[in-house]
C-alpha cells in the first residue's frame, strides 16, 4: 500500500504533538499572530538577521514582562485617589461645648487643698521669693513654722513626692533646712536659669528601689505639674458627684451662674437644648445641641443671625491657684455623636471681647480594608470607655486607661473609669505616680501600640473655623444680661461668642480606588500592543506554546525511560546487550504510547539503494591513449576506471 494510503488510514489521536522542538518552534513562528516571530524563520538563511531577531525578540519579551511587573506592583499597592465635591444643602448645626476654665470654685475646695497650698507656697517662696500672702515677707519665721506644721500633719509631704533640683549627680531637697538670707530666702538655692539645673519631683515604686524623676527646665512648669499631681490624688479621694450636686455647694452646676444669655437662630435657648458634665481641669461644661437631648438644630441660611450666640460669665475672683491660670472660657465645636476633648480641640475666648467663629463643614469618606487603615470601631478589640461613636482620640485614651488599670492597678482620674476599677490615689496606691509617668513616657513614644491600633474613622465630619474679635461692650453701653437684672457691664467679667456657618456650601472628600481591575487590564493590553502589536488571542497562542513545550518534554523523557527499561530487560534476558537500532526502539515506543492514544507526526524519508554501476554503460576506452587513467567523457571515479581497465 502506498504512503498516501498509509496517511489516510492513520487515525487521528486524541492528543498529537510534534516529534521535535525544531518542528514546534518553526510551526509557532510561522503561524503566530505575534509580530516579529516569523522573522526568526524567514531569515534563517541569513545568520546576521537571524541573530538580530533572536536577540530582539526575547529582549522585547523581557521588557514587556518587566512592565507587567510594575503594573501588578502598582495594582497590589492599592493606591487611592481623593475626589472633592462641593454640595449645597441645609446643614445640621454642630454641638458646641463651653467650660468655665476653673475646676471648682476655690471657696468650695479650700479645706481639701489647704495643706497642698501651704507646701506649694513655701516652695515658690524658696525658689523665687514669691508668696500668696504679704505676711510672709513680714514674718518668714511664722510662715515657715506654719508650713512645717501642715506638712508634718501629712506624711506624704514629709519625705515623699517633694520637689528637688538636680545638677547631674547632686540634688537639693526643698524640705531640708537651708541658710536664710533677707526675708527668709535661701542663700544656697541653685541658679534656676542655668541650663545645668533641672527642677522636678522623684517618684519611686513601692519598694523604693526603682525611681523615676519627672524633670522640667522651668520651675513654674515643674510646680504646676507637681501641684496637678497632688490635686489628682485629693480629688480622687473625694466624690466628684457630691461636689457637683450638693445644693449647699457654691460650685453647683447651675447654667445661670455661667451662661447669662443664649439664642439660636433668633430664638432663646430652652433648658432642653443643653446637657452638662464636669471636667477635672476645665470645670463645669455645657453642651448645646447635644445628641443626648434628642434635639437637632438645622440651618437653612448662613450668617450670625442664624447661628448660636452666648453671653458668658468670666469672673476670676474664685479661681484655684496654679490650676486656673487662664481667664475667659473654653469653647469647642464638634459633631453631635463625638466625645468632648476640651484639652485637644477647644479654644479659649477672652473676657471683654466678642468672638465670632465662622464655620465650614467638611465630610471625609475614607476607604478601609486593603485600601487604607481607617476603622469604624466594630472590628477593634479595644473597649470604648466613652459613650459615643468611634473616634481616634476616644480609642487612644481608652487604650491607655485599660493598660494603666492592668499595669498600675488603678485608673487615671482624667479618663473614664472602667468597670471594676477605682481611681488612683496615693493613700490606696502609693506607687501609682511612678507607674503612671513611666507608662505615659512609653505612651508618648507609642511603645504601647495605642496610636498604631487606633486609626482614623472611615466616616467623619470636621469643621474649619475662622475667628474675628472685637472689644465688647463699649464703655458707655449697658446691657441687660437677664430678664430681671440690668447693670453696668464690667469687661473683665463677661465675654460674648457667636458661632455660625459662613455659607451652606460644604465639601466632601471621598477616597476611591486609583487603580481598578479594568484599569489594570487596559494597561496590560496597552503594553502588549506597544511591544508586540497583538491581542488577547496572541496570549492564548503563547500559552499553547508553553503547554506544547511541557508536553513534548515529558513525552521525550518518558521515551528515554522506556528505552532504558527495555534495554535493561533484554540484557537480563539474553545475557548480552542487543544492538540498539532506531527502528526497533521507535516501534516499541510507539507501541507504548498507542495505548495512551498519543500519535506523532512521522517523518517518512524514501531511501533508494545506490545504482548499479554496470547499468550506467560507463565504458572507459582503452583505445584512446591521449588521456591517461579515465576518459574525459566518463564521469566516474578514478578507482572505477582503474578496475575496468584491469578487466
Amino acid at each position: 500500500m502506498s504512503t498516501t494510503d498509509d496517511k489516510q488510514e492513520r487515525k487521528e489521536g486524541l492528543l498529537e504533538f510534534y516529534t521535535s522542538y525544531s518542528d514546534l518552534f518553526n510551526f509557532f513562528c510561522s503561524n503566530t499572530t505575534i509580530h516579529g516571530a516569523i522573522r526568526l524563520v524567514c531569515s534563517e538563511n541569513n545568520r546576521m538577521k537571524t541573530a538580530f531577531w533572536a536577540i530582539l525578540f526575547p529582549g522585547t519579551v523581557a521588557i514587556l514582562y518587566w512592565q507587567f511587573g510594575l503594573l501588578f506592583g502598582q495594582y497590589f499597592s492599592h493606591p487611592v485617589s481623593i475626589g472633592v465635591s462641593v454640595n449645597f444643602n441645609e446643614l445640621q448645626f454642630p454641638s458646641v461645648t463651653v467650660c468655665t476654665l476653673n475646676p471648682y470654685r476655690y471657696s468650695a475646695v479650700r479645706e481639701e487643698l489647704k495643706e497642698l497650698d501651704a507646701v506649694t507656697e513655701e516652695t515658690l517662696y524658696k525658689l523665687y521669693g514669691y508668696t500668696f500672702s504679704k505676711k510672709v515677707q513680714q514674718n518668714s519665721t511664722s510662715h515657715t513654722s506654719a508650713t512645717e506644721k501642715s506638712r508634718n500633719s501629712n506624711p506624704l509631704f514629709n519625705k515623699k513626692f517633694v520637689l528637688e533640683v538636680l545638677n547631674r549627680e547632686t540634688s537639693v531637697n526643698f524640705n531640708t533646712p537651708e541658710k536664710k538670707g533677707n526675708h527668709g530666702v535661701a542663700k544656697n538655692n541653685p541658679p534656676l536659669h542655668n541650663q545645668n539645673w533641672q527642677i522636678g519631683f522623684k517618684l519611686c515604686n513601692a519598694s523604693g528601689q526603682d525611681c523615676y524623676f519627672q524633670a522640667y527646665s522651668s520651675g513654674v512648669d515643674a510646680i504646676r505639674e507637681w501641684y496637678k499631681y497632688h490635686y489628682i490624688n485629693i480629688m480622687a479621694q473625694m466624690s466628684m458627684n457630691a461636689l457637683a450636686d450638693d445644693d449647699s455647694n457654691p460650685d453647683k452646676a447651675d447654667i445661670n451662674n455661667f451662661v447669662f444669655a443664649c439664642s439660636f437662630n433668633g430664638a432663646v435657648c430652652s433648658k432642653g437644648n443643653y446637657t452638662t458634665f464636669h471636667h477635672p481641669m476645665y470645670g463645669n461644661c455645657y453642651t448645646f445641641n447635644s445628641w443626648e437631648d434628642g434635639h437637632e438644630w438645622s440651618v437653612s441660611t448662613p450668617g450670625v443671625e442664624s447661628g448660636l450666640s452666648l453671653l458668658l460669665r468670666t469672673e476670676q475672683n474664685d479661681f484655684i491657684p496654679l490650676l486656673s491660670t487662664v481667664a475667659g472660657a473654653r469653647v469647642m465645636v464638634h459633631s453631635q455623636n463625638h466625645p468632648v476633648f476640651m484639652e485637644d480641640g477647644g479654644f479659649d475666648i477672652k473676657p471683654g471681647v466678642e468672638t465670632s467663629i465662622g464655620l465650614r463643614q467638611e465630610v471625609f469618606q475614607r476607604l478601609g480594608g486593603e485600601y487604607g487603615d481607617c476603622l469604624d470601631g466594630t472590628d477593634l478589640d479595644i473597649e470604648n470607655l466613652y459613650e459615643s461613636s468611634y473616634t481616634q482620640q476616644a480609642c487612644i485614651r481608652s487604650c491607655f486607661q485599660l493598660i494603666m488599670v492592668k499595669r498600675c492597678g488603678c485608673a487615671y482620674y482624667f479618663y473614664p473609669l472602667p468597670k471594676g476599677a477605682s481611681y488612683c490615689n496615693y493613700n490606696r496606691h502609693i506607687a501609682w505616680g511612678h507607674c503612671y509617668y513611666k507608662l505615659y513616657n512609653e505612651f508618648s513614644l507609642d511603645n504601647l501600640g495605642c496610636s498604631t491600633k487606633c486609626r482614623r474613622p472611615c466616616q467623619d465630619t470636621e469643621y474649619t473655623m475662622t475667628a474675628g474679635y472685637a472689644t465688647w461692650p463699649t464703655k458707655a453701653s449697658k446691657s441687660c444680661l437677664t430678664n430681671t437684672n440690668c447693670f453696668d457691664v464690667f469687661r473683665n467679667d463677661i465675654a460674648k461668642v457667636n458661632i455660625y456657618f459662613e455659607d451652606l456650601n460644604y465639601r466632601t472628600f471621598g477616597e476611591s480606588p486609583a487603580f481598578t481591575v479594568m484599569m489594570l487590564l487596559s494597561n496590560l493590553g496597552s503594553q502588549w500592543s506597544l511591544w508586540f502589536g497583538s491581542s488577547v488571542m496572541s496570549v492564548v497562542e503563547l500559552a499553547e506554546l508553553v503547554f506544547d513545550l511541557v508536553a513534548i518534554t515529558l513525552i521525550f523523557s518518558a521515551q528515554k525511560y522506556f528505552q532504558w527499561k527495555n534495554t535493561e530487560s533484554k540484557v537480563n534476558t539474553d545475557g548480552h546487550q542487543e544492538p540498539n537500532t532506531h527502528n526497533a526502539v521507535s516501534n516499541e515506543n510507539h507501541q507504548e504510547f498507542d495505548s495512551l492514544g498519543v500519535n506523532f507526526f512521522d517523518v517518512v524519508a524514501d531511501i533508494s539503494p545506490p545504482p548499479a554501476y554496470d547499468s550506467l554503460n560507463l565504458e572507459c576506452s582503452s583505445l584512446s591513449q591521449t588521456i591517461k587513467g579515465c576518459n574525459a567523457e566518463c564521469q566516474c571515479s578514478r578507482r572505477l576506471c582503474e578496475i575496468n581497465e584491469k578487466d
